[in-house]
């Protein structure tokens, strides 16, 4: 098979040529070696030299049949760099995998580099970053979003056939609806936390980034299920089925006006009201529903996660791991300089932010009211979730915007998580479709569900994915930047 074709097959396809032996996984991952060793978008911190030497199982004992994965820099692989985007864990070669990449490699992916994030996942546009900003390969002038955008990028651009990524309060599916890309935000618990440097503990959750969903429902099935070094995670309660719905017949879809309406583009309405109709046309009931407090939501979610960010990034004080400053005159400047040497701007303001929130004096009006916000948010939903199946919302309120546009106004960086931080606060699953173009660049459409209702998304993000025909190659796309 030449490598043009090898590019066409989504993961799930490459998986079926390897077991029809017209293709094997040697090959594969060599072919998409060789093109990640071309990147012009800064999508990749490390990559793998070759395939290890038992990436050649048997199929019959390999379900994902050697399929090269690309990961996010902020998931521990055993002595690979993983650096969270950060100078303070720059050359960090940890002593252990994280959970979800060592059950995607006992299924047979194998891992061909780390991908590029904003620092310790703290941003919406991989701006952030210490070692450079990642550009989108629609356009190169343009964010591919964050902070999961180097595995956006690289999957948008065919530089890998999918990514794994995390989502704290938007990052698996803002990236992709700016990438052009499916993007699963999971429930959270339903993949272990174990091995992934922790920004904030209590909203952090894996998921895949890929070309279509069947691609997120493969990946997916063998990330989920409880594991004992994460309390917080849960077993899932059903088997996770590749998606095959043709129609949404009788499927009660909400939509909320408070995430819906202002502050979103007119392109990007445009684009997320026709695939509604499109979605009635496959025998969806659109219903308006209400999320009285997703306003509040953006505001409750930048006191609450930088308040979690200020005690996980405490650990890094240049005494057990990670860079440390030369030539300290005592213990306190050491850690002072370690830290202002080590974070970035980005990861400083929300680790003062936080702190401040969480000293004497403000802990109760404001950490105290935001969690008390967070509970209204899941009430919202489990209200809303009484009336209709599934919420339908834009991904974003944009498309990509410009390298460097937003850089030095950090509310209007913020507000790019508009739509998908109400869903991180409830704990609830999520998934970002493409669904056409604005401007000539990718709309994302969102769906969101119950807790552990994946099944029920993907069938829904399937059966819409087949009318809308959406090709998810910048390259094929006239007028779109990236690479051929």
């Amino acid at each position: 098979m030449n490598n043009t074709d090898i590019f066409d097959l989504s993961s799930a396809q490459a998986v079926a040529a390897i077991d029809a032996g017209t293709l094997s996984s040697g090959e594969l991952f060599d072919a998409y070696r060789a093109r990640a060793s071309n990147d012009e978008l800064n999508c990749f911190t490390w990559l793998a030299e070759q395939a290890p030497k038992d990436a050649t199982t048997p199929p019959s004992q390999s379900p994902l049949n050697g399929v090269p994965l690309a990961v996010k820099d902020l998931f521990c692989t055993e002595g690979v760099p993983s650096q969270s985007g950060s100078r303070i864990l720059e050359g960090y070669r940890p002593p252990y995998t994280a959970t979800a990449v060592a059950r995607l490699e006992e299924a047979g992916a194998t891992l061909l580099g780390k991908t590029n994030q904003d620092e310790f996942a703290m941003g919406s546009s991989t701006e952030n970053s210490a070692y450079g900003p990642v550009r989108n390969p629609w356009d190169p002038e343009r964010v591919p979003g964050g902070s999961s955008g180097g595995s956006a990028a690289a999957v948008a651009a065919g530089l890998a056939p999918w990514a794994l990524g995390t989502d704290t309060g938007g990052s698996i599916r803002q990236p992709a609806a700016l990438c052009g890309i499916v993007g699963l935000k999971p429930t959270y618990g339903a993949v272990s936390r174990y091995g992934m440097i922790a920004f904030a503990s209590s909203l952090d959750q894996a998921g895949p980034l890929t070309r279509d969903v069947t691609d997120a429902a493969l990946m997916l099935r063998h990330m989920v299920g409880r594991d004992p070094r994460d309390a917080t995670s849960l077993q899932f309660p059903e088997e996770v089925s590749l998606p095959s719905a043709e129609r949404l017949d009788g499927v009660r879809l909400g939509v909320p006006q408070e995430l819906t309406g202002e502050g979103i583009e007119g392109g990007v309405l445009e684009a997320f009201q026709a695939t509604l109709a499109r979605a009635e046309e496959l025998g969806a009931q659109v219903h308006s529903v209400q999320l009285p407090h997703a306003p509040h939501a953006l505001s409750a979610y930048y006191i609450l996660a930088p308040a979690e960010c200020s005690s996980n990034l405490a650990r890094f004080d240049g005494v057990r791991y990670g860079a440390r400053a030369q030539d300290a005159h005592d213990l306190l400047d050491m850690y002072t300089r370690t830290r202002h040497d080590g974070f970035g701007a980005e990861v400083k303001r929300r680790i003062m932010l936080g702190t401040y929130a969480l000293s004497s004096g403000y802990y109760d009006a404001y950490y105290g009211r935001a969690q008390r916000v967070r509970t209204k948010i899941a009430e919202d939903f489990k209200a809303a979730f009484a009336e209709v199946d599934l919420i339908v919302t834009p991904t974003a309120p944009t498309v990509a915007f410009r390298l460097g546009e937003k850089t030095a106004d950090p509310w209007s960086m913020y507000l790019n998580d508009y739509c998908t931080v109400p869903m991180s606060l409830a704990g609830i699953p999520a998934i970002s479709i493409p669904c056409g173009l604005s401007e000539g660049l990718p709309v994302g459409f969102q769906i969101a569900g119950p807790v552990f209702s994946e099944n029920r998304l993907l069938d829904a993000a399937y059966a819409l994915e087949q009318v809308l025909g959406f090709d998810g190659s910048p390259a094929r796309v006239s007028g779109a930047g990236g690479p051929a």
